[in-house]
């Protein structure tokens, strides 16, 4: 799986893509949506690399953006504008220009007044702004908390009972035209029921608008399938069969509306791996530590969210096993991979692999401590 022998003349660390796994999953996702006319925007935010997005964007995927570079960066790697849909609870007023200027397919809008904001910017400019109203359905999306955004105790979207008054505002906006309702309910979700219970709160929510005389062209159900971080290889393409059969059993459009969805980590998680070399080994008494030269500056989800990643000693050896504590460099506690892990005897040198590391690896990496940010390369270029 791994070029292991070219591997060894690469300084580390780096991330790998598995540029034939990336394709295989984009088309699944794709093929999959395609049978029920949905359309799938990619989420930037799990991974915003040039050579990646310019694959997405050749495939057929729209875009989905939180901030005005990654508006940008969507633009410049070939996705269309009119395919762009921009989140986000604190856009600047320069973001929304951007968008405008564009003229891109909705800003996803999370409160009235940014609604006001997107109104006078786009007066200001003599045009008209597609928005969709981001709305709060209060389904808990049973993930971690720190990424669960679809409760009345989050800061993302327009609650429930603030929606139809803010919808009719909305229509009386003489600069914004309201194509489209959106959800997001949380990340690394595991159990279809959450989308299960979102699809029957959008039908609610749309009686309930049409009841106030609002409709709309377009239902946004955001994102958030998630990946088997414990069995990368066994399991390296999410459920999209499930995940979008799913959605057609349980969502109701009106006539002529299309459906669209924002996938992030399940499409480019398990094609990534960070690539690190063994620095030291220290046995302990009590513990045995694997030092490596990756540390949360490259990958942060551990530190963060207590995230598991299969780690993986891919330089051959012996069997026998040994259990360590796999740490990095950085002078904080938390820069730690996983504990009590069970890998082969590991020496100076050795290359380990931390699987799934494609979603929210190389984009959130940091330059604490003034290290270098990790470079990335690609199956089919080595």
């Amino acid at each position: 799986m791994f070029p292991v022998e070219k591997f060894r003349n690469i300084p580390t660390p780096f991330y790998f893509y598995d540029v034939d796994l990336f394709r295989r999953t984009a088309q699944a996702a794709l093929s999959e949506a395609q049978k029920y006319g949905y359309v799938v925007h990619y989420a930037l935010k799990a991974n915003a690399n040039e050579k990646l997005l310019r694959l997405l964007s050749a495939a057929g995927f729209g875009a989905d953006c939180v901030s005005g570079a990654e508006v940008q960066r969507a633009i410049d790697c070939g996705f269309p504008p009119q395919s762009i849909a921009f989140a986000g609870v604190g856009k600047r007023d320069d973001e929304i220009c951007l968008g405008i200027d564009h003229r891109i397919f909705s800003f996803n809008c999370e409160s009235e007044q940014e609604l006001e904001v997107i109104n006078e910017l786009a007066r200001a400019k003599g045009t008209v702004a597609q928005v969709a109203l981001r709305i709060n359905p209060n389904v808990d999306a049973h993930t971690h908390a720190h990424i669960t955004t679809g409760l009345d105790e989050n800061k993302f979207g327009v609650n429930l009972w603030q929606l139809t008054d803010v919808a009719k505002k909305v229509k009386q906006m003489s600069h914004l035209k309201l194509v489209c309702i959106h959800f997001h309910i949380g990340s690394q979700i595991t159990e279809l029921s959450p989308f299960a219970e979102l699809c029957g709160k959008v039908n609610d929510i749309q009686e309930q608008l049409g009841q106030a005389g609002v409709t709309v062209e377009h239902v946004n159900v955001g994102g958030g399938l998630g990946v088997d971080y414990e069995r990368p290889t066994e399991n390296s393409i999410p459920e999209f069969a499930a995940y979008f059969a799913l959605l057609n059993r349980h969502i109701k459009l009106r006539a002529g509306q299309t459906l669209h969805c924002e996938l992030g980590r399940s499409i480019v998680a398990q094609c990534g791996s960070l690539i690190t070399r063994c620095l030291y080994v220290k046995e302990l008494q009590k513990k045995n530590f694997v030092v490596v030269d990756a540390g949360m500056t490259d990958l942060i989800r551990p530190a963060l969210y207590g995230a598991y990643h299969k780690i993986e000693n891919i330089t051959p050896q012996n069997a026998e096993q040994k259990v360590y504590d796999v740490v990095g460099p950085i002078c904080e506690s938390s820069d730690t991979f996983d504990k009590d892990v069970a890998l082969p005897q590991t020496l100076r040198g050795d290359l380990l692999a931390i699987r799934t590391a494609g979603a929210y690896g190389e984009v959130m990496a940091s330059r604490y401590n003034l290290r270098p940010l990790p470079r990335a390369f690609f199956s089919d270029e080595l």
